[in-house]
């Protein structure tokens, strides 16, 4: 099981690797021409990449402000980028939004697991 430490571990360093692999082919591959009949599901991925990078940054142990301030300027460097260099694709403000969005509630989602209360066992002592 993946487990949060002060110094994150190596599980959950290979899952931010894994992450950041996804959001990198996500942002920067060639278009594949997005989802017929499914409006905005461009917006619901470009949150959950960021997302997915928000949480196991933070489990990896990343301090959540320099996290968060990598991932908002990704997120603008990432639309201009697509709008400037990359056939075939468009730079898209609702997109450096979106992916702005993911950011912070995975840096929230992350926050809460790592805030959760413990659950008392069967075995744990009451009172004393």
């Amino acid at each position: 099981m993946l487990s949060v430490g002060r110094g994150g571990t190596t599980a959950w360093r290979a899952a931010l690797v894994v992450a950041v692999v996804v959001q990198l082919v996500v942002l920067y591959a060639p278009s594949a021409g997005g989802a017929a009949g499914v409006p905005h599901l461009d917006k619901l991925v470009h949150a959950a990449v960021f997302a997915a990078v928000a949480v196991t940054g933070r489990r990896a142990g990343l301090p959540a402000g320099p996290l968060l301030a990598v991932l908002l300027g990704h997120a603008v460097l990432s639309e201009v980028l697509q709008g400037a260099l990359l056939p075939g694709r468009s730079g898209d403000p609702l997109d450096a939004v979106a992916d702005a969005a993911g950011a912070v509630l995975g840096l929230r989602a992350a926050r809460t697991g790592e805030s959760a209360p413990r659950a008392v066992g069967a075995g744990d002592r009451l009172g004393g």
